[in-house]
């Protein structure tokens, strides 16, 4: 676990490198929002980095999201009960975003504690996710997940698929389509990655222009810490960021980039 200096450190330098990148690609630093997977993270870990500022956390798993949306829930109700703060730059509230395969018989659990749900790869978990909507009488804000690439071991929607998936969320009343999301194949050369974020980027670009609602149509979640400034590079404007954070604590889970 690192110590308080050096998660310090990771996050600002991982913050540099995404401002780097969104200036070489035209853009402002602000306008790539960095969701920090806490996966590895500790607890102590995870409010620190509250206290530096940070709004956006990610999680891979159901239950982990609930146990770390609970603490984070507490942690900040206790600063408002405190009346105030030598963390200074803690936000009111955090953002959390389910960020990993999200089983149908999860739905329900989940859609209270996130603001968006990176990874809908199936029609049937579009209906359910529209379907606890419609219960909860809340509107769903998700990502298709595409599976760029073609890997066997990860979750997503083939490319020639995706289009359709598109319009049939977009029939749906209570889930907004806000963009999509890819992981690229594991990589010691970033640069190997270059060639899927852009045909992500290319993908996205297809989807706005086929008539979905463009107006919300806006987020392209690509990049994690191996290759997130490629990501950037290539148009990604939010970037899944674990490791790069938190440190090297992974069990070999893809999805621990």
């Amino acid at each position: 676990m690192p110590s308080k200096s050096e998660l310090k450190d990771r996050y600002r330098g991982v913050m540099d490198r995404v401002a780097a990148a969104a200036e070489r690609s035209g853009r402002r630093p602000e306008d790539v929002l960095v969701v920090a997977v806490t996966k590895t993270a500790g607890p102590d870990e995870i409010r620190q980095l509250i206290d530096m500022g940070h709004v956006d956390l990610g999680e891979n798993r159901v239950q982990q999201l609930q146990q770390r949306a609970a603490m984070t829930d507490e942690f900040l109700g206790r600063r408002q009960q405190m009346g105030g703060s030598d963390a200074t730059e803690a936000p009111a509230e955090v953002r959390w975003h389910m960020t990993g395969h999200l089983q149908r018989n999860k739905v329900k659990a989940v859609l209270p504690l996130v603001r968006l749900i990176h990874s809908v790869d199936s029609l049937r978990l579009a209906e359910e996710l529209e379907a606890q909507g419609a219960r909860a009488e809340r509107d769903v804000q998700v990502l298709i997940q595409v599976n760029i690439a073609g890997e066997a071991q990860k979750h997503g929607v083939a490319l020639p698929a995706v289009e359709h998936l598109s319009e049939q969320i977009e029939t749906m009343v209570r889930l907004q389509l806000r963009g999509l999301m890819v992981i690229g194949p594991n990589t010691d050369d970033p640069e190997q990655n270059r060639d899927v974020f852009e045909r992500a980027a290319d993908l996205f670009r297809e989807v706005r222009a086929s008539g979905v609602n463009t107006d919300r149509f806006n987020i392209l979640s690509m990049g994690m810490s191996d290759d997130f400034e490629v990501a950037i590079e290539e148009g990604a404007n939010v970037v899944r960021v674990g490791r790069a954070i938190f440190g090297d604590q992974t069990n070999g889970d893809p999805d621990d980039r």
